[in-house]
Order: structure tokens, then C-alpha cells, then sequence
């Protein structure tokens, strides 16, 4: 890695983390992901902790990335190609506001980007019901327990790896092939 290159960080909260890592995995110019929570009122929360429902956290992704190879424009590209932005505080089977979609920006250029993917997704009726997808400004991001980093390519048979997990990784394979690491 070249070490010019000035890496930037993007948080994102699109339902369980598990499958929002599992997906940026695959983009080229991600150099890492840290599965964690955000936006709580809890210090240390713990996974049980965030689960119960009682800490105000978001599961989320913090994604090291290079802006010369991927853009933030790109990484917002994914995230709503890969979860339900109109859903609130629920993706799939997973329910509550730990499982909420929100965009955590860490400069005034990144929420401005936000605001105006949003504003075009719904300006062009890419979802058939209006976009829930908060946008707050990060704060304390707390990383989760160890065997939450690289779940699915450490868990890939497990039942909701294989069956939830695994078709977004083949939408990504399948719709964003220019942007994904050689393999």
C-alpha cells in the first residue's frame, strides 16, 4: 500500500453486520472493516447488550477505504443496493433499532453526499416505498467481540449465512464485477 494515499473511513448500518461486511469485503479499494456499534447512549455495549434492544445502537460497519480506488459514492452505491432502506428499524427477520439503516458521515462532504444519493434515489423511484435511512453524524464507535470480524467467511454453512447471506454476495458478484478485488 502506498503510503501518499490519505485512507478514509465510512460508517454504515444497513441491519445485522454480518452481511454489510461480508458485502464491502468484496469491493477493491476497502482495505478494512470493523463490525461495531453506533449511536448509542451505552459505554462498551456488549452484543447481548445491543440485541435486547436497550442501548440505542446500531449494528454497523466501519470500512477503511482508499478514495482512489473506491469513492464514498461507490460505498453508498452498495449499501443500498444490499439492504432494505424502507424498512424501519428492520431488515428481514431481524427486528428492532439495532437493525435500523443509517449512514454515520464523518465530514461535512460525506453527508452532503448522503443527502443527495438519497434525494436522487427517491427522485428517481428506485424503491417503491419512501427511503427511511437516517443520517447522523458519527460518533464513539464501539468494535465488536472477535468472532463477529469475517463471520460469514468463517461461518459460510451456518443457516443464515447460507441463506441470507450468501445472495447478496451473488448480487454483488453479479451487479458490481468492475468493483470487486480479483478473486
Amino acid at each position: 500500500m502506498n503510503n501518499d494515499i490519505k485512507m478514509e473511513i465510512a460508517t454504515l448500518a444497513g441491519g445485522c453486520f454480518w452481511c454489510t461486511e461480508a458485502v464491502f469485503l468484496e469491493l477493491k479499494g476497502v482495505e478494512g472493516i470493523v463490525p461495531g456499534y453506533i449511536g448509542g447512549d451505552t459505554e462498551n455495549p456488549t452484543y447481548k447488550e445491543v440485541c435486547e434492544g436497550n442501548t440505542n445502537h446500531a449494528e454497523a460497519i466501519q470500512i477503511t477505504f482508499n478514495p482512489k480506488e473506491v469513492s464514498y459514492g461507490e460505498l453508498l452505491e452498495l449499501f443500498f443496493a444490499t439492504h432494505d432502506p424502507t424498512t424501519l428499524n428492520r431488515q428481514g427477520e431481524d427486528v428492532g433499532t439495532q437493525y435500523r439503516s443509517e449512514i454515520f458521515y464523518h465530514s461535512p462532504e460525506q453527508k452532503e453526499m448522503a443527502e443527495a444519493f438519497i434525494r436522487f434515489l427517491t427522485e428517481e423511484a428506485v424503491f417503491e416505498k419512501p427511503i427511511v435511512t437516517k443520517i447522523s453524524q458519527a460518533s464513539v464507535f464501539f468494535e465488536a467481540e472477535d468472532y463477529h470480524h469475517n463471520y460469514y467467511n468463517q461461518n459460510k454453512t451456518q443457516g443464515f449465512c447460507a441463506f441470507v447471506i450468501a445472495p447478496k454476495i451473488n448480487k454483488v458478484r453479479t451487479y458490481f464485477k468492475d468493483k470487486l478485488k480479483e478473486q
